[in-house]
């Protein structure tokens, strides 16, 4: 099921990067697109195309992006840890005490 909004825009100036949140077998991927908004006689048009003024701005989204990736991967990892953390597990602590109390009485 595509998308039909990005989940998350980064802009500096008139270049756009969107980022898009894609469901995988593999779990949770992340695409990025770039666009250069401009002004025209009928309004705002958007184009992929990059002059020599624009390219130090994608490579600064391009790195703004990575970073936002990261983090999103970083608070997924945490959240998954915390679910196994609550998860129950064999030999609990509280058996282990037991445990070790009753063998050194």
């Amino acid at each position: 099921m595509a998308q039909d909004k990005p989940i998350h825009e980064l802009r500096l100036g008139k270049v756009k990067a969107a980022i898009w949140r894609n469901e995988t077998d593999a779990g949770v991927r992340y695409g990025v697109t770039f666009s250069r908004i401009y002004k025209t006689d009928e309004g705002w048009a958007s184009s992929d195309s990059f002059g020599r003024d624009e390219l130090l701005l994608v490579s600064k989204l391009a790195d703004m992006a990575h970073t936002w990736i990261f983090q999103q991967n970083d608070r997924t990892e945490a959240t998954q840890e915390t679910e196994r953390e609550k998860e129950p597990r064999r030999g609990s602590n509280g058996r282990r005490e037991r445990a070790a109390r009753t063998a050194s009485q």
